[in-house]
């Protein structure tokens, strides 16, 4: 199963990596995973790999282990995602239209503000 763009084990790897605040080690991203599910270490180490060669991670080695940390926001990530069902959606003009008819009322007043802040020139 995929989800958000990952295969299954890769979004669970993705949303431990992304709760933490600096860069982290396979070992460390095991030990948390493997307390909710059996898997070798190797397999983790392998997602991890791939996700690094997908460029969803940067690594550096220290001493004998890689450090890995995003290389996007989970932020980042999904408005990639949303940019994404946009472009592959059909009809830009009724996608979002759709979109904006299923959002809530707090999100279509983040969405109002985010554009606000946008064409008075913010981005942050």
């Amino acid at each position: 199963m995929r989800v958000r763009g990952f295969g299954e084990l890769e979004a669970v790897v993705m949303d431990r990596i992304w709760d933490r605040a600096a860069a982290t080690t396979v070992r460390e991203i095991f030990d948390e995973v493997s307390e909710h599910r059996e898997l070798a270490y190797t397999t983790v180490m392998s997602t991890m790999d791939n996700l690094y060669r997908k460029g969803w991670l940067a690594r550096e080695k220290t001493g004998k282990a890689f450090s890995y940390w995003p290389t996007l926001t989970r932020e980042e990530h999904s408005a990639r995602l949303m940019r994404d069902a946009f472009e592959g959606g059909g009809r830009t003009d009724l996608v979002m239209a759709h979109f904006v008819e299923q959002i809530s009322d707090e999100e279509s007043a983040s969405l109002r503000a985010a554009l606000q802040r946008l064409a008075a020139g913010d981005t942050g």
